[in-house]
């Protein structure tokens, strides 16, 4: 579905990712860990299309690397950044309504769906978005992306800051989506989260995968576990 080769990108001057390899298989959820600052959500602007890749993204047997956002979304890949990019003055219904690429076609998402997952947006659906508290507004995000009905979604830390009410609806949501056939990229700060529902995991540092395995094999690793991921 999709496969990263030695993918490089760059602030300015700064070398951030230094030659990431990584891949997702269909109907999997992969999860991208690490602690802030070592590169996995410019992997994740990198991939599409958000910052200027070198190296090889691969999606469908079609390498777009370098491509416009707009495109990748087009090709099949569905972006949810971290913060939380909804239209503050539109609806809840409004905001998953442009979501779709075409008006009126629904692939495998309805507004039904979405409300169901998350009843909050159901009683707010005509209330402004910018009056959500911060955990609706990223179920908002993650739906009206889903609204577009992508093969592969990218998901930037949807739990952080949530309540654990909130954090297990987005479990609940990822398994659906994943049962959906949807395949998951997944970058999360919870490891119990992670482990919970990824497929494969990898762990950055500083611009590179350090470990790649299942969670049974990240969690019998005590040493990349201590030296990556513990605080």
């Amino acid at each position: 579905m999709l496969a990263v080769h030695d993918l490089h990108a760059f602030y300015g001057k700064s070398h951030i990712l230094q030659g990431v390899d990584l891949r997702v298989g269909q109907g999997e959820i992969v999860s991208l860990l690490g602690r802030n600052g070592v590169g996995r959500t410019t992997t994740c602007k990198a991939i599409m299309g958000l910052l200027a890749p070198v190296g090889r993204v691969v999606f469908k047997d079609r390498d777009i690397a370098g491509l416009r956002a707009d495109v990748i979304a087009h090709a099949g890949i569905g972006y949810v950044p971290e913060d939380r990019q909804i239209f503050p003055t539109l609806t809840v219904q409004q905001n998953l309504e442009l979501g779709l690429k075409r008006t009126g076609r629904f692939g495998r998402w309805s507004f039904d769906d979405m409300y169901a997952l998350f009843p909050n947006l159901a009683e707010r659906r005509r209330n402004a978005a910018g009056v959500l508290s911060g955990g609706e507004q990223q179920m908002l995000t993650m739906c009206r992306t889903l609204m577009g009905d992508p093969e592969l979604v990218i998901i930037d830390e949807p739990t952080e800051g949530l309540a654990p009410k909130l954090v297990e609806q987005v479990a609940t949501l990822l398994d659906e989506i994943a049962r959906r056939g949807v395949s998951i990229l997944l970058v999360e700060q919870k490891l119990t989260i992670a482990l919970k529902i990824s497929h494969r995991v990898y762990v950055m540092g500083h611009g590179r995968i350090v470990f790649e395995g299942t969670p049974a094999e990240l969690l019998a690793n005590e040493a990349v576990r201590r030296e990556r991921l513990e605080v």
